[in-house]
This record gives structure tokens, C-alpha cells and sequence, in this order.
């Protein structure tokens, strides 16, 4: 099983309409099968995050909000599919889409540091 408690990642990429960038930052947090979190980063000043972890695959699937940099408040949900990398470290491929705005989706990966 993946533990996702007390883990860090970093975002390596993004698409286009997403406000995560590579000097965005995740602190993760797990207990049983609830995951939760925060983020910043330069174009968020603060983000949390609040799902769940799916017992057979450990794909997360959770609803998220933040403050960006321009003062909005931004929500959104994601699907992110874990990848067991040969070091031992999570990295996390990602689906989402905004619940606000223009609702549109996008791809990301962040990976444990």
C-alpha cells in the first residue's frame, strides 16, 4: 500500500490553464483512506486540498481550493494516479478540472521530493 502521510511534492508540469507551476509545493497528509493538504507556490498563496484514496489502485481522488495570486478563489477536482518511480518515490499523474471559472481541464505531474 502507498503511504502518502508527511510526504512532499513538487509540481513538474502543468497544462496551460492550470496556476501550478514548477515552484508550486504539496505537504500531504493521510489517515486510513482520507488524504488531505496544502500548497503554495508563486501564483497561489494558499491551497488545501481533501479526498480520498481508492483501496485497490491508491488513485486519490479529492476536491481542491485555493487563493491565487490575484486574490480569486479558485476550486476545483482531481483524479491523480500514482507511479511507483525506481528510487522508491511517488510520482503522481494527474487529471483535473476547474469548478469554477471556465471549467476547463488539464494534465499535471508532481512528484515526491
Amino acid at each position: 500500500m502507498i503511504n502518502y502521510n508527511n510526504k512532499t511534492f513538487k509540481a513538474i508540469s502543468n497544462s496551460e490553464s492550470g496556476e501550478v507551476d514548477e515552484n508550486t509545493i504539496f505537504h500531504y497528509y493521510q489517515k486510513e483512506n482520507i488524504v488531505w493538504g496544502t500548497y503554495n507556490g508563486p501564483k497561489i498563496k494558499f491551497g488545501t486540498f481533501t479526498g480520498t484514496i481508492h483501496e485497490e489502485n491508491y488513485c486519490l481522488h479529492f476536491a481542491y481550493q485555493h487563493v491565487n495570486d490575484k486574490n480569486e478563489l479558485m476550486t476545483g477536482k482531481c483524479t491523480s494516479t500514482p507511479e511507483q518511480m525506481p528510487n522508491g518515490k511517488i510520482r503522481l499523474h494527474e487529471t483535473w478540472q476547474w469548478t469554477c471559472k471556465d471549467h476547463s481541464t488539464g494534465e499535471s505531474i508532481i512528484e515526491e521530493l
